[in-house]
C-alpha cells in the first residue's frame, strides 16, 4: 500500500479560524479521495494545529475514515501527554515522539521535529501570513527540499 503523508504548519495565532477550516476541509477531502492511504502529520502548538486536527477529525467522521490516519508528532514527552495519554490516544489515530528532537536542546526540539515531518511528507500544507517564525521557516525548508507546499494564506476563495 502506498502511503501519502501530509505535514501541516501554521502560525500559533490565526485571526479567521472559520476561513482556515473551510480551506483545510477542501484540501483534506481531496487528499483522502485521491490517495490510497493518507497519514496526516500534525503538531499541537497553536491555533492552526488545532484547526487542522479538528478538521481532519470532522472530515474522517463525515466523509471517509477507512484510508487515513491522524498522527500527532510530538517533539518530546510533555506533562500534558503523560498525564492524559488515554485521551490523546483516543483523539489521535497514533502518537509519535520524535527521537532526534527529544534528545536535543528544548529550544531546537520543535524545529527538529518539523524538519522530520517535512522530510517524511509528500505534501506540506501551511498557513503562513508573515515571513518570520517557525511556520515560515518550516515552509521555507520544505520548499528547499523540493516538497510541494500549499500555503492556505494565499488562497482567495474561502
Amino acid at each position: 500500500m502506498r502511503i501519502f503523508s501530509v505535514a501541516f504548519f501554521g502560525h500559533r495565532y490565526v485571526d479567521d479560524i472559520l476561513k482556515v477550516e473551510r480551506l483545510l476541509e477542501k484540501q483534506i477531502r481531496e487528499i483522502i479521495d485521491e490517495n490510497e492511504y493518507v497519514e496526516f502529520l500534525v503538531g499541537r502548538n497553536g491555533d492552526f494545529d488545532r484547526c487542522v486536527s479538528s478538521t481532519v477529525l470532522r472530515v474522517r467522521k463525515n466523509h471517509r475514515d477507512d484510508n487515513s490516519a491522524h498522527v500527532l508528532v510530538l517533539p518530546y514527552l510533555t506533562a500534558e501527554y503523560i498525564n492524559n495519554e488515554k485521551s490523546f490516544r483516543d483523539y489521535y489515530t497514533d502518537v509519535e515522539i520524535s527521537h532526534a528532537a527529544s534528545i536535543a536542546h528544548p529550544k531546537s526540539a520543535i524545529q527538529i521535529r518539523n524538519r522530520e515531518m517535512i522530510d517524511r511528507a509528500n505534501l506540506v500544507i501551511c498557513y503562513v501570513e508573515r515571513a518570520r517564525g517557525g511556520a515560515w521557516r518550516a515552509a521555507e525548508y520544505a520548499a528547499k527540499r523540493g516538497k510541494k507546499v500549499i500555503n492556505l494564506a494565499n488562497e482567495k476563495n474561502a
